[in-house]
This record gives C-alpha cells, structure tokens and sequence, in this order.
C-alpha cells in the first residue's frame, strides 16, 4: 500500500509540477480571447470585401488589418508569460505619408497578414483546448466528489464500496490526464505562435540590413560630432595660439610667448585625451587580445564584484567581438545604476556551434523592461541576427541573455 501511494504521489507531481498550472490558465484564457478574435474576423471578413469595392473603404479595410497586429499582442504576452515561448518582436509598421500610401503599406505589411493567418489557425484550437480543459477539470471533480454531492442532490446513498472505487478512480484517472491533454493540445498552439507571432526570416534579415545601415550612419554622424566638437575645436584653439605665440617671439615678448606655448602644450595633450577616447570608441584596445580577456578586464574595472564564467573556443568574428563586449558593458554599467544590487555575475558561453550567449545576472530590485539606452542595444544586436531577452519580474531577480551568431 506505501508503494502503492509513493506511485501515485509521484504521478501526481510529475503532472502537476512545472508549467502545469501555468498552461492550464493559458488554455482557460485562450478561450474568451478566441472568441473575441473569432468576432473580429467575422467583422473583418464581411466588411472586408464588401468595402474593397468602395474605393473610400480601402482605408477601413487597411485599418482592419492593422488592428490584427493589437490582436494578437495580449497572445504574444501570455505565451511569453505562461508557456515561456520567446517569440521575437514583430517588425514595427512604417508608415508612409500620403494615404495612399498609408493604405498601400497596410495592405501589403507582412506581419498584418500573419497575424490574420494566426487567429485564422488558432481560434478552432484555442476554442478546442478551452472547452476540453474546461469539462476535464469538472467532469473529474465532479467524479471524486460524487459520493458527496450525489447524496446531496438525490438523497440517493451509494452504499457499494464497487460503485464508490469505480467513479471516485475515475474522477482521479482524469485529473491525472487533464493537464497531459492540455499540454498535447498546445502543441499546434505553440508551433503556430513561433511559425507567425514573429517575423518571418526574410523579414528579419531585411530589418537586420536596415538597422545595420541606420546604426553605421549613426556612429558615423557621432563620431564626426565629437571630432567636430572636441578634437577638431582643441586644434584649432592649438593652431591660434601656437600663431599668437610665434607674434609675440617675434616682437620679442619671451615671457607672452611662453605662457601662450604653456597653454597650447596643455590643449595638444587635451586634443590627444579626446582623440584616444573616440579610438577607444570605435575599437576597444582590449579586445586586441581577444574577447575572453577584454571582458576579464571589463569585469575586473567594474563599479561591483562581478563573477566572471568564460567557456569560449576560439574566436568569433571582430564585428562580433565588438558588439558582445559594448554589450557587456552596457549591461553591468545598468546593474550598477539600476539595480542596487551588491553584486552581478557575467557569463558567456557556446550553446551551440555557431552561436555564443552573453548572460548578465543580479539579484537585485528587479523591474527592467526593454526600454531607454536598452532599445538601441537590441537594435544592435538584432543588425547580426542576434536576440536580447529579459527577466526581471518586480522584487528581482535580473537576468538578460544575448545570442550572437559567431559570424555576422
């Protein structure tokens, strides 16, 4: 009988341990939003053609399907909340001026129509997996419980042990296959939000190319800034003076002279300060040594301890060097601002062939969202296919990871 009930306790927290209640609110849920999906593409569907020929109801249509896209942000949320689906962000919508050719760009944006095809595909499953999950969780409850309420309701007394064993066994036959027919009806789920909730790859690597090119004529209109501004300001302070002291030796007005050559040496050595500082910019010297070493140093100069894991054979491409180490350092530079936390650990390693993944973690106050500074990182991160993820429920603890291809 122990053995018996070890079994059976073992069952029982196979079935209902990890995600399981996590996927059975997710089931739940899934089914008012179905219907409320389902009512949408009635409306969109027979309003849709029949506008089309209305020349002015192009823009209504446009605008239907680009509310798909607000349709399917609350599933995006709870597959990345419940079932844990890291699904990347779809491609903003670009408007174009005009409405023409607004209403043109909606018609043909990719990620509009994905969305269609998700709520399309998934509506008769999510339905499905609602009422499935809904009449398992009942039906068993009302099985182990039957003694009881059946009494009560008939004022019938079942007084056979037979009849007691044989609906109360399965009431808890059920309740163990519930949460497994769940999981087995998510499964189309799951592969449908990862095939159309994120952009397709051709669509990811054409955002690559356009973040790519946006971000190169970034650094460049920086750098130009700064050389502008800094160094190319501290020359020509330099060059005025070096002239303002070759008048006074030639009027013979040593001590002037000196005092102005005094000032220019002062400016040179400013002027090289800066020059080194946007070098620095461009290309980290410590990566000279390669990517293990830089982020040691890195680590090593942080404003917390920092717990450094390093599991890296050999080296990936220097666009990929650079991008992991200012990445690192953005990271540790938010731990030390944000998170008050006493101390943060930096690990990167190879998940695969091909791919390494920058982790920072802290323990501390939790609550970072990809926003701020932290957009313009994932927009650098995305221009070589790579991914930005971050955990960080209130209360802590922080984690983001970053995969990188070896290769850009």
């Amino acid at each position: 009988m122990g053995d018996a009930t070890a079994v059976l306790w073992q069952i029982l927290r196979a079935t209902y341990g990890g995600r399981t209640w996590a996927r059975l609110l997710y089931a739940l849920v899934s089914g008012p939003l179905a219907v409320l999906d389902l009512a949408y593409l009635v409306v969109l569907a027979v309003l849709g053609p029949v506008l089309a020929i209305i020349v002015v109801g192009l823009p209504v249509l446009a605008a239907g399907l680009l509310g798909a896209r607000g349709m399917i942000a609350p599933h995006r949320w709870l597959t990345r909340v419940l079932l844990d689906v890291r699904v990347p962000a779809a491609i903003p919508f670009r408007a174009r001026r005009g409405l023409l050719r607004w209403v043109g760009a909606a018609l043909t944006d990719p990620t509009a129509w994905r969305a269609v095809a998700y709520l399309l595909t998934t509506v008769p499953l999510r339905l499905i997996t609602a009422v499935a999950t809904a009449l398992g969780w009942v039906a068993s409850l009302g099985a182990l419980t039957y003694p009881i309420w059946f009494r009560a309701a008939t004022g019938i007394v079942i007084d056979t042990w037979d009849g007691i064993l044989l609906v109360s066994g399965s009431g808890l036959a059920l309740l163990v296959a519930t949460p497994w027919i769940t999981r087995a009806l998510l499964v189309p789920d799951v592969a449908l939000s990862r095939a159309l909730l994120g952009p397709s790859r051709a669509a990811r690597l054409r955002q690559a190319r356009t973040l790519a090119v946006d971000d190169a004529a970034d650094r460049l209109r920086r750098i130009e800034r700064d050389l502008h501004d800094g160094a190319q300001a501290q020359l020509v302070a330099l060059a005025m003076k070096l002239g303002l002291a070759k008048e006074e030796l030639g009027a013979g007005d040593t001590a002037t002279a000196q005092t102005l050559l005094d000032v220019a040496h002062h400016d040179a050595k400013q002027a090289l300060v800066e020059l080194r500082d946007l070098a620095r910019g461009i290309h980290p010297p410590a990566l000279d040594d390669g990517l293990a070493p830089a982020l040691s140093t890195l680590a090593s100069r942080a404003a917390m301890p920092v717990e450094l894991r390093l599991d890296l054979r050999g080296r990936p491409a220097p666009a990929i060097e650079t991008i992991a180490y200012f990445t690192a350092a953005e990271l540790l530079t938010n731990v030390a601002k944000h998170s008050h936390a006493q101390r943060a650990t930096l690990s990167l390693t190879r998940p695969r062939a091909g791919r390494l993944r920058l982790t920072v973690h802290d323990e501390g106050v939790g609550g970072a969202f990809l926003g701020g500074g932290l957009i313009g990182l994932a927009d650098r991160i995305h221009t070589v296919d790579g991914t930005l993820d971050i955990s960080s429920p209130p209360g802590g603890p922080t984690t983001v990871t970053v995969e990188l291809p070896d290769r850009p």
